[in-house]
Formats: C-alpha cells, sequence, structure tokens
C-alpha cells in the first residue's frame, strides 16, 4: 500500500454535506461524481495531500443508504492507494482477510477499486484504489 487515497464519509444530502465541507476546509469540491454501479453520487474534496469524499445513495438499494440507515452520517471507509490491485488483493486474501468483490470494480475518481469486509479489520471499512491508467 503506498498512502492513504481517500477518507470516505455518508451524508444524506450532498448539497448541504458540500456546503458544510465547503465552510469547514475553506475550499471547494474539485469533482462530482455518479457511480451508477454502487447508485452513489461523490464529490470530492483535496486538502493538500488528503482527499475527503462525500457519498450520498441515490437510491435505497444502496450500501450507503443501508449504511446511514444503520449508523447514520459519519465516516464510512478509509481508502489506500496501491500499486497492483489484482497483486494486494490477492496477498490479503492470503493473509486470511475477506474480500467483498472477487474482482476490482471500477469507482469514482478514475480508480479501480475493491472492498475488504469490516469483520477481517477490526470494523473498519477498507477500500483498496488503483488509477485506471
Amino acid at each position: 500500500m503506498k498512502n492513504v487515497e481517500h477518507i470516505g464519509i455518508a451524508v444524506k444530502e450532498l448539497a448541504a454535506a458540500e456546503k458544510l465541507f465547503s465552510t469547514l476546509f475553506n475550499a471547494v469540491p474539485y469533482k462530482r461524481e455518479t457511480v451508477e454501479s454502487e447508485h452513489v453520487s461523490t464529490s470530492f474534496f483535496q486538502i493538500n495531500q488528503t482527499k475527503i469524499e462525500l457519498l450520498e445513495a441515490t437510491s435505497e438499494e444502496s450500501a450507503i443508504a443501508k449504511f446511514i440507515e444503520k449508523k447514520g452520517e459519519g465516516f464510512h471507509h478509509i481508502a489506500f492507494e496501491v500499486g497492483n490491485i489484482h497483486v494486494e488483493m490477492q496477498r490479503l486474501q492470503n493473509e486470511g482477510f475477506t474480500l467483498l468483490n472477487a474482482e476490482p470494480k471500477i469507482g469514482a475518481d478514475n480508480k479501480l477499486v475493491c472492498f475488504l469486509h469490516p469483520k477481517s479489520t477490526n470494523g473498519i471499512l477498507v477500500e483498496l484504489c488503483q488509477e485506471i491508467r
């Protein structure tokens, strides 16, 4: 793993959250994107080397909708940049971690992504990210 790629925050209303975080960070989002396959709209802020991703459900079937219903708004996941997502997925699976998807998916911000089950990471949802070249 190279570095923390971003921190994901689940929100009920993306526009309201953008306003709040724009005030907090004294910055505006650099990108807004909908990921149809995951039923989410995202908004990204960059503060120096740190990226924050706000995630709003676009469907009640979304993992974000289910997360907010169960736990409320807030910290959702931490994402780590990896050089080769396939190699890292295999390594982690060999080490006993549970992957939530067998193959990388296309995620937001031009990334291939894979999630590790929180039950195998002390309750934290971990995302692996690799830039699509």
